[in-house]
């Protein structure tokens, strides 16, 4: 029989931004590795996984059986904290629906900034959104199915920056706009689109030393780390910039 409290679960927020974290109702839920591994996993995947997939890629060295044990102890100390968050039909298991998760909400706006679904007015954009995406996937920790989500979302956030950049850039907000250039670049000093954008936004306000300056010190990080030179494209924003 399910209680009130089964019919009516807390507020629950995950976090896997910047590190790990699960409160509900303003309160931080203290769990074990292996169960924080578990909600990590399940709340970057939007739809039920299989069972035995999930304990494969949380344990990968162990043999099958042994992973489905681990996996049917994390899920017993789960419940053991809270009955409602895991949905677990026999073959699969899901992150219950009233979780809120950091990174996918992040991943609905960076999709939505990227693709300018946000309106065409920069002004409406939050001033905090260039913090919302600029942190690393559980940067501190080292699991072997964790490259790819984190790749992933790496990606689309430096791309969301630069579009935010872009934005602000568009109607002379400078501030904002070299907030969300510096985060870009700060994430991914090697990147060049992301320097470009920073490079024309002190073009734009005028500072020229700026903007060369922040050429040459891509230039150079570039040489060093990866003996190559910028791109064509870089080049030619630098010609078309410098003053006569």
């Amino acid at each position: 029989m399910r209680t009130e409290l089964d019919r009516n679960p807390r507020p629950t927020e995950l976090t896997l931004l910047g590190g790990f974290e699960l409160r509900q109702e303003d309160q931080t839920v203290v769990l074990p590795l292996g169960a924080q591994r578990l909600l990590a996993f399940l709340g970057l995947h939007d739809e039920p996984l299989l069972r035995g997939h999930v304990a494969e890629a949380l344990w990968p060295e162990r043999h099958r059986h042994r992973a489905n044990a681990n996996l049917r102890s994390v899920v017993w100390r789960v419940r053991q904290a809270d009955p409602n968050l895991i949905d677990g039909a026999r073959s699969r298991l899901g992150l219950a629906a009233y979780v809120r998760v950091d990174v996918r909400e992040r991943i609905v706006l960076a999709r939505a900034l990227v693709n300018r679904e946000l309106g065409s007015d920069p002004c409406t954009l939050d001033r905090g959104v260039s913090a919302a995406l600029s942190a690393d996937l559980l940067p501190d920790w080292f699991d072997e199915w964790l490259p790819i989500p984190r790749h992933r979302w790496t990606q689309l956030r430096l791309h969301a920056l630069e579009a935010v950049a872009e934005h602000f850039l568009a109607v002379g907000h400078f501030s904002q706009a070299l907030e969300a250039a510096l985060a870009a670049v700060w994430a991914e000093p090697l990147r060049e689109s992301g320097h470009r954008v920073l490079i024309r936004i002190h073009a734009a306000e005028g500072n020229w030393s700026e903007a060369i300056s922040q050429y040459h010190r891509y230039r150079q990080l570039l040489h060093r780390e990866l003996r190559v030179l910028p791109t064509a494209q870089m080049e030619t924003l630098i010609q078309e910039l410098t003053p006569r």
